[in-house]
């Protein structure tokens, strides 16, 4: 199995785990190659999308694992080792390494977990797998929200932000503002309004097949950023289109229990 180790970037740590891990895979017969971004902490591409490996392992917390899926060309199936805080994204602990790769054969067991396109005038600004934030560039502003589902106005309010999360993303940000947590087997929109104005103003989850989009109603200016990797600037009365993205991420099935995994971690918080 051709398998590609994707480090987070700087730390010593896990810069030596990777080398073990690395030896480790080779002993199990494996083919495998370690990324690497340059000193100016530039990023080249992770692999070609002609020749993708057949297997990503990172190594680092779920933002090394969110930055990881941004890179690829193509989603193929990807694994974390949690070397972060708490790693909801991550499935294998650095000690439970050596049983994960001794059973490691194919056909891999996966999990597709949505991911959320955002177009604004119908072209792309980019996809998401934990979720796309809205919020003011000016501290202590509010910013008014309009939202349409099927084309219908379903809400109008006025709040600091917007968060659009995928199921996979209802244990991250959206957690913290009061979101539900979703089983990523669902597929939908969930959108949590941080502190809005009217405490009727709710968190609202709402099925990928109908056609969302939200407009911003206010002149202050506002930016989007999707999965804390990418900012964009957001112009007045921005209208971002929402839709399920075609191509899925693909997680590796280590057995774990969902909700298990979930009450586990947040013990830990």
């Amino acid at each position: 199995m051709n398998i590609l180790i994707v480090n987070r970037y700087g730390d010593p740590d896990v810069e030596e785990f990777s080398y073990e891990l690395d030896k480790l895979l080779h002993h199990h017969g494996h083919h495998t190659s370690i990324y690497k971004e340059n000193l100016l902490g530039e990023a080249p591409p992770l692999f070609s999308g002609e020749h993708p490996p057949d297997l990503v392992i990172v190594i680092g917390g779920d933002g090394t694992i969110l930055l990881t899926t941004q890179r690829m060309p193509v989603q193929v199936p990807i694994i974390g080792i949690n070397y972060g805080e708490v790693g909801f994204l991550a499935d294998i602990e650095p000690e439970e390494i050596s049983t994960f790769v001794s059973h490691l054969t194919e056909p891999l067991p996966l999990e597709a977990r949505m991911r959320i396109e955002l177009r604004i005038n119908g072209q792309h600004i980019g996809t998401a797998l934990n979720e796309a934030l809205i919020v003011t560039d000016r501290p202590a502003k509010m910013l008014k929200f309009l939202i349409h589902i099927n084309g219908n106005v379903a809400e109008r309010f006025r709040a600091d932000g917007l968060i659009i999360s995928t199921p996979t993303g209802s244990t991250a940000y959206a957690m913290s503002a009061g979101g539900p947590i979703v089983d990523p087997r669902v597929e939908g929109f969930l959108m949590v309004p941080l502190a809005p104005f009217m405490l009727s103003n709710r968190p609202h989850l709402i099925d990928s097949s109908r056609t969302v989009s939200i407009t911003l109603e206010a002149t202050k200016p506002a930016k989007l950023v999707i999965d804390g990797q990418t900012e964009i600037h957001l112009e007045t009365s921005s209208t971002i289109e929402l839709s399920k993205s075609p191509s899925p991420a693909l997680f590796i099935d280590a057995g774990q229990n969902f909700f298990e995994k979930i009450n586990r971690k947040l013990r830990h918080l």
